[in-house]
C-alpha cells in the first residue's frame, strides 16, 4: 500500500485548469482540489478535507466521502482504461468515521471490464493509520471521443484535454 511519503515515486498526472470541478479543478475556490497520481495499476490521490465541508462536529460529511470516491473512481477508469467515463451508479460503505483537516489516500482501480461500454470500478480511503474508513463500488459508462461528440457531454476544448490526460 502506498503512503502519502511515497507518492513521490508515483506518477503524477497532468493536472486540468480549464474547468470548474468541485473535486478536482485548482480554479474552485470551494472544492476539494484533488491532484491524481499513478503507478499504472491504480490511481491515487492524497487530499485533507477543509473544515467548511464537516457533517456532525469534525466529521466529514457523507456526500464529501461520496464525491471523493466517485472522483478516484472516475480518473482511475479515464487513466488505466484511456476512455471516457459517466457514472452510472455507485455504492458507498462509511467503515470508520473520517476526521476534516486528516491527510487521506484516496485510491481507485478497475475491477472489472464487463465489456467494451461498462467498467466496475473500486474506490477507497484510508486514513493517516492506513485504516480503511470507506469503500466503493461503481459502475461507469464508457465512451469513444466520438460518442462525446454525438452526444454533445463536452465541448472540444475539455474532450483534448481529456485526451491528453490519458495519453500520458
Amino acid at each position: 500500500m502506498i503512503t502519502q511519503s511515497e507518492k513521490c515515486h508515483l506518477k503524477a498526472l497532468p493536472i486540468r485548469d480549464n474547468h470548474n470541478c468541485f473535486a478536482c479543478s485548482s480554479n474552485n475556490s470551494c472544492g476539494l482540489h484533488m491532484n491524481f497520481y499513478t503507478d499504472d495499476s491504480a490511481v491515487y490521490s492524497f487530499v485533507s478535507v477543509p473544515k467548511h465541508m464537516c457533517g456532525w462536529n469534525n466529521l466529514v460529511h457523507g456526500g464529501i466521502i461520496s464525491t471523493l470516491l466517485d472522483e478516484i473512481m472516475s480518473w482511475a477508469a479515464i487513466y488505466l482504461l484511456k476512455r471516457i467515463i459517466l457514472t452510472k451508479s455507485i455504492t458507498v460503505d462509511f467503515i470508520k468515521p473520517i476526521y476534516i483537516e486528516q491527510s487521506l489516500k484516496v485510491v481507485g482501480q478497475v475491477e472489472n471490464l464487463v465489456h467494451e461500454k461498462k467498467a466496475i470500478m473500486q474506490g477507497e480511503i484510508f486514513n493517516e493509520s492506513e485504516t480503511l474508513c470507506a469503500q466503493s463500488v461503481g459502475t461507469f459508462s464508457l465512451f469513444t471521443p466520438e460518442r462525446i461528440k454525438e452526444h454533445k457531454i463536452m465541448d472540444d476544448e475539455a474532450m483534448a484535454s481529456l485526451i491528453e490526460f490519458m495519453t500520458v
